[in-house]
């Protein structure tokens, strides 16, 4: 056992992570994880990347805005979009203001609209009375994102109600030229988005997508795009609409025999992921800030607030996963006030739950390593899948000054390592006597625990870590509003 002081940062996070990591890996060996020990998936540069995202939002945006449908039939006239007021700047700047990392725009659903003038349709703004057929949503957007330092998403349907070729071989090369356009026009392109769904398109007949193809077309010409869809290839779809990751949340999923949309794998390993999966495959997950995805007058009054915007993000980032949240405009072309009230709250209260981390310059750590105990063993034979895995277990202790009060304990994992944590246990102390304990088992890279208010003088964190390598990067302790918290 040896006593370690950490200094750290009360209120810059990242600073924390950073000078943590650093003694951790000097004294207690995580730097020599990096060797060939870890024969689990790992994340590659462009999905860490998406990991430090975190958060962003989804625009649902198109002539389902003016019609008051969530799935267009492709058969809507192009003058019915016409957004006078556009104004993406308004959108960044919102976005930026709420705290979100990039913005992800519909640019063509399921009716085949392109919020772009595309030469491989005639079913766009082009043919739109919106600034006389002149306009570019994509332009806009993509030029307002560089503006205000957001990343610039899309998401394409290969679905198409308008396009004459959908149904026949030719769409996939339709399908592909559009691809090229966007990344070629508006890139970079930090992330597309590929629904699954399959219907019929005006020849009655459903498209035989070729996925392969539009995969390497990805890989062409926009390497650095991370890929959505159920299977991936980069992210995975997180298998509701309800924005909850599961608990737990692997980054792990097999693909193998699975397809998009029908097919896809089931909503609980899309939920969980798999605990052996042979890829690094993130989850997503997508909620509205409305009970729809497109704008309609009568959800002004049913924006979610800001404190069920908070519990979901406790239930997504808090569980390791990103948050995509839907804010769609609306027929003026504005972010609606009621949404952009919301999306401040939301920001504000992150902000003030998570600004005064407990543990401060003061706050001491041990590392140490310990034998299984007869508990320990117990505990496996009844656990099939964490026998498989559980080769090492440490102890990760905090000792603070004072006894302060708190309700969150967060934990960050060195997922550039992997993701090798499968089981956690934290005993809290007031003085010598434990006063909580909580169990858990994945980390990733952000875990939030919350618990009842409790005054604490040290806890102890005990890791069961796939390959005995202590994988944490980060600890900080916080007391939350408990109003905010599950009862």
């Amino acid at each position: 056992m040896f006593l370690i002081p950490v200094f750290i940062g009360r209120k810059n996070d990242h600073e924390l992570m950073k000078k943590l990591s650093l003694v951790i890996g000097l004294l207690s060996g995580i730097t020599l994880a990096a060797q060939d020990y870890n024969d689990l998936p790992v994340p590659s540069k462009k999905q860490l990347d998406w990991h430090e995202t975190e958060y962003y939002l989804f625009m649902h945006f198109g002539p389902n805005t003016f019609t008051g449908k969530e799935w267009g039939e492709g058969t809507e006239p192009e003058d019915i979009f016409n957004p006078a007021a556009l104004d993406c700047r308004q959108w960044c700047r919102i976005a930026k203001q709420s705290g979100a990392k990039g913005i992800i725009i519909t640019a063509k659903h399921h009716d085949g609209f392109c919020l772009w003038p595309s030469k491989y349709s005639k079913h766009t703004v082009r043919e739109s009375k919106w600034k006389n057929g002149k306009g570019d949503v994509l332009k806009e957007l993509s030029q307002a994102c560089k503006e205000f330092g957001l990343k610039f998403g899309v998401y394409l349907s290969p679905w198409d109600r308008n396009h004459p070729d959908y149904g026949t071989e030719k769409y996939n090369t339709v399908f592909v030229n559009m691809m090229k356009e966007i990344f070629q026009n508006y890139g970079p392109v930090w992330e597309m988005w590929w629904d699954g769904a399959n219907g019929e398109g005006p020849n009655g007949k459903k498209q035989v997508y070729d996925w392969k193809r539009f995969e390497n077309t990805v890989k062409q010409f926009s390497p650095k795009t991370v890929v959505f869809s159920d299977i991936g290839p980069d992210i995975r779809w997180v298998g509701n609409e309800n924005g909850f990751a599961g608990d737990p949340n692997w980054n792990f999923l097999d693909t193998a025999g699975f397809k998009r949309g029908i097919g896809a794998p089931p909503a609980d390993t899309l939920n969980h992921g798999n605990y052996d999966g042979q890829h690094w495959m993130g989850a997503e997950c997508d909620v509205s800030i409305r009970p729809g995805w497109f704008w309609r007058e009568s959800e002004n009054a049913r924006v979610k607030t800001p404190q069920q915007l908070f519990d979901i993000y406790l239930k997504s980032v808090g569980r390791g996963a990103n948050l995509l949240l839907n804010v769609p405009p609306d027929a003026r072309g504005f972010i609606h006030e009621n949404d952009s009230a919301s999306l401040a709250g939301f920001k504000k209260l992150r902000d003030e739950s998570f600004e005064n981390n407990l543990l401060s310059a003061n706050t001491f750590y041990q590392f140490t390593r310990r034998e299984l105990t007869e508990q320990d063993i117990k505990l496996r034979s009844m656990d099939k899948e964490n026998q498989a895995y559980a080769v090492n277990l440490q102890n990760f202790i905090v000792e603070l000054p004072r006894a302060e009060k708190m309700n969150c304990i967060i934990l960050r994992e060195a997922i550039h390592l992997g993701q090798t944590i499968r089981r956690f246990r934290i005993v809290v102390y007031n003085g010598k006597k434990p006063v909580k304990e909580i169990n858990g088992t994945s980390v990733g890279r952000k875990r939030i625990l919350t618990f009842k208010t409790t005054s604490v003088t040290s806890f102890t964190v005990y890791l069961e870590d796939a390959k005995g390598v202590d994988n944490v990067i980060g600890v900080t302790a916080y007391l939350i509003d408990e109003k905010l918290l599950e009862k």
